[in-house]
């Protein structure tokens, strides 16, 4: 799958900022004016002026509405929740190249909120998705313990865990020691 850099970069976005969420484990990352400058600022969000409490809220109903695409049943709620989203952002497609990237588009308006750059951009990055019929790779981790979203960009769709490194090496350790118990005892 052919994904543009843009599109990428927004999709990194979108799964980071719905990471950031509370789960079981762990904590939001995500309750404070100066942890959104962080976030602002990992992911080089361009035109983002002063920060606000009001920033943070309407960030946070962001990230909840892109969770919600993650947990879809199906490609229409999915293509619902996007298509609500991106209209409410006021989307304006404009092509540019700032800050040395080349020429690619931004969806949000000149002067928008970080909430709304966030909507259109990532929006239409999961638009993308959806429309080149790939909904199945917007992923929740398979780890029991582990339910950060990732979007599966393996060829063969088989990416089952958000990082390979740390959920999928620690049950496959834990599966291997349960063999090696069960055939010592």
């Amino acid at each position: 799958m052919l994904i543009p850099h843009d599109t990428r970069i927004a999709l990194d976005a979108v799964v980071d900022l719905v990471n950031t969420a509370p789960d079981r484990e762990e904590k939001d990352s995500l309750t404070d004016v100066e942890a959104l400058y962080g976030f602002v600022r990992r992911h080089s969000l361009s035109g983002v002026a002063q920060l606000t409490e009001q920033d943070l809220r309407a960030v946070q109903d962001v990230r909840r509405r892109f969770a919600e695409v993650f947990e879809a049943d199906d490609t229409r709620t999915a293509a619902e929740l996007i298509n609500q989203m991106v209209a409410a952002a006021g989307t304006t497609p404009q092509l540019t190249d700032h800050d040395g990237y080349d020429w690619h588009v931004h969806y949000f308006a000149p002067g928008a909120t970080v909430a709304d750059h966030l909507a259109a951009d990532g929006g239409m990055a999961l638009a993308f998705i959806v429309v080149s019929g790939e909904r199945e790779r917007l992923r929740r981790c398979e780890a029991p313990d582990c339910r950060h979203a990732f979007v599966d960009l393996s060829r063969n769709r088989s990416r089952r865990y958000c990082d390979s490194r740390t959920c999928g090496n620690r049950l496959h350790v834990a599966a291997y020691r349960a063999r090696r118990k069960e055939a010592a005892g």
